[in-house]
């Protein structure tokens, strides 16, 4: 009679923990592709059939992990997400804080750390280099996202009509190199392959930066390196490697996706 019990128990167990796998492959599907997905989009991915999605979204939905996007865009990761985050302090920010440190350092720049907000790129961290010619961001200012080297790193995480959807097809030119819309869209697609985007004067005039995408569980993020385009021009490889060792580094300590 036991062994029949303990059977029973075993295979509540074992369905308990593949109902939880399940959910976690959507969820985990849903952080790569923030712009949202379909159900037929997260069974393709997750490999699990359509109806079994739509019950684990759901679920998913009623708690407020996952939440539905308007009328047939899909569905996102939910803002219950984020308030659990918060609550276990495992916020971006401190976490990263110490790899930006390291990087400003080591080249001896500026370098920030920005996410989406709203339809702007938003800087949230900054270390500003001890250097006499230098670059300072202010903590919380809001940047175009088509003219900035994080802003199109963050744009990359877009299909292109969510991109035009967001920008339209008239951007606002800053400089003479600010790009325009068909120029933006080749520049995104490089941008999906290499994981880097540049801002080579596109902003400021004598200001370039090089960013790489920083995908998160909590969203995706930017780091940047800002830098004057006299040095920039002859230091931009350099740039982009230490870069890469920043992203293992963050990517380490808080998981990617």
């Amino acid at each position: 009679m036991s062994n029949g019990i303990d059977t029973d128990i075993e295979n509540a167990r074992s369905s308990g923990i593949q109902v939880i796998a399940r959910a976690s492959a959507v969820m985990r599907a849903l952080g790569r592709h923030p712009q949202g997905l379909s159900l037929t989009a997260i069974a393709q991915e997750v490999g699990l059939a359509r109806s079994t999605v739509q019950r684990i979204v759901a679920a998913l939905e009623t708690e407020q992990l996952v939440e539905a996007m308007r009328p047939g865009n899909g569905f996102r990761l939910g803002p219950a997400l984020a308030q659990l985050i918060h609550q276990t302090h495992t916020d971006i920010i401190s976490i990263a804080r110490k790899a930006l440190e390291s990087l400003s350092e080591q080249l001896q720049e500026t370098v920030i750390l920005s996410c989406i907000s709203g339809k702007q790129v938003v800087v949230i961290d900054r270390v500003i280099a001890e250097v006499e010619l230098r670059v300072v961001f202010p903590m919380g200012r809001s940047l175009p996202m088509h003219a900035t080297a994080d802003g199109k790193a963050l744009l990359s995480t877009l299909t292109d009509d969510d991109v035009e959807q967001w920008l339209g097809t008239e951007l606002q030119r800053f400089t003479d190199s600010t790009r325009d819309f068909s120029s933006l869209m080749d520049e995104l697609s490089r941008i999906r392959v290499s994981g880097f985007a540049t801002d080579d004067e596109e902003h400021t005039p004598g200001i370039s930066a090089c960013a790489i995408l920083i995908p998160t569980f909590m969203g995706p993020h930017a780091v940047t390196v800002v830098a004057p385009q006299s040095r920039y021009r002859t230091r931009a490889g350099q740039y982009r490697q230490a870069l890469e060792d920043c992203k293992a580094s963050i990517i380490k300590l808080v998981g990617g996706v």
